[in-house]
């Protein structure tokens, strides 16, 4: 559950950041919200969620009429031509927890978006204050450029505002000037997969048992969550029959099911005990060995992959969500039809 309009405006007072909140209908456009908010005669913010080919993500924020070329700007980020493009809306609940509409760089204050960069429209600093959705578009606040400031870095964000309309050329004398702006925590999950299997065959593992029995886990797991996601979609569709099971069976799955639906709680659980297996058989293997230098592995293990397990757990729960309801849909067709 990401944090809501009322807890960000709380987390602004306790800051002691000035601003000022305007309610008004929802809107979906810089447009649109110019009708209810413009007389401010603050910076209207477009913000844009974009996706590039190594599925990482990035928020852009700007002036309304700043122009950006998506093909100049991945370039400077280092991503090569077409690299960028606008992200689907899946990754706005999943990443940052908003509905469409509702990107803003406030949203970053989220746990599931700390590996979404952020780039700033250098324009922002020559307005006294700026205008932004508080995580809901029925709302708008005013608030100082250096009031965003502040917010950021209490987040653990470093501002960086750039000039998105400079058509910066991209060469072997001329590098990429925004590519430190992409995060960097963000890495392929089958290279750092492959780095445990490393460290597992340099300690000569004997044993495989328990790894086994963490891949059972995380089956059961799964089948858990795809349980809960076709009983979810048949609901949904109107085609859910209510089936009597014993009170500890039931109660059993509703656990397992809930534990799986919480993507950030399954991925700990799995890293948790792939985590305790690799200390393990590292300790068994060499009893000599630091105990601090083991964990400083895992944990740089844990770091690196953490990301692109929330990642592919939520692919595989839209997925499970989406098959689930194909599912309940052709098997109710034959009971209409007849």
């Amino acid at each position: 559950m990401g944090y809501t309009k009322a807890q960000l405006l709380d987390r602004l007072r306790e800051l002691q950041i000035d601003f000022d909140c305007y309610d008004h209908p929802a809107v979906l456009t810089v447009e649109a919200a110019g009708k209810h908010v413009g007389h401010l005669g603050g910076a209207f913010c477009k913000n844009l969620l974009l996706k590039d080919k190594k599925h990482r993500f990035y928020v852009v924020s700007a002036l309304s009429g700043t122009n950006i070329d998506l093909k100049v700007l991945s370039q400077r980020l280092g991503l090569g031509k077409g690299g960028l493009r606008m992200a689907p809306e899946e990754a706005l609940q999943e990443l940052l927890q908003v509905p469409l509409g509702c990107v803003t760089p406030f949203a970053l204050i989220n746990e599931s978006a700390r590996t979404v960069s952020l780039l700033l429209d250098q324009g922002l600093k020559a307005h006294e204050c700026c205008l932004f959705h508080p995580l809901s578009n029925d709302s708008t606040i005013s608030l100082s450029p250096s009031s965003l400031d502040k917010f950021l870095t209490s987040i653990g964000r470093k501002p960086s505002y750039v000039d998105l309309e400079a058509n910066t050329k991209v060469g072997k004398e001329n590098p990429p000037d925004l590519a430190d702006l992409v995060q960097s925590e963000v890495s392929s999950l089958s290279s750092q997969m492959e780095k445990v299997v490393s460290i597992q065959n340099n300690v000569s593992v004997g044993k495989s048992s328990d790894l086994t029995e963490s891949s059972i886990q995380m089956e059961k797991a799964v089948s858990a969550q795809n349980c809960a996601v076709g009983k979810k979609s048949t609901n949904h569709t109107g085609a859910a029959s209510k089936t009597k099971a014993t009170p500890q069976k039931s109660l059993n799955t509703s656990n397992a099911s809930n534990d799986a639906a919480n993507v950030a709680k399954f991925v700990r659980e799995v890293i948790d005990k792939t985590a305790a297996v690799v200390l393990s058989e590292i300790n068994k293997a060499d009893d000599q060995k630091k105990e601090s230098h083991d964990s400083s592995v895992v944990d740089a293990v844990r770091k690196q992959i953490t990301s692109d397990l929330e990642n592919l757990t939520v692919i595989l729960k839209n997925t499970a969500y989406t098959q689930g309801f194909q599912a309940g849909l052709q098997s109710s067709l034959p009971r209409k039809l007849g």
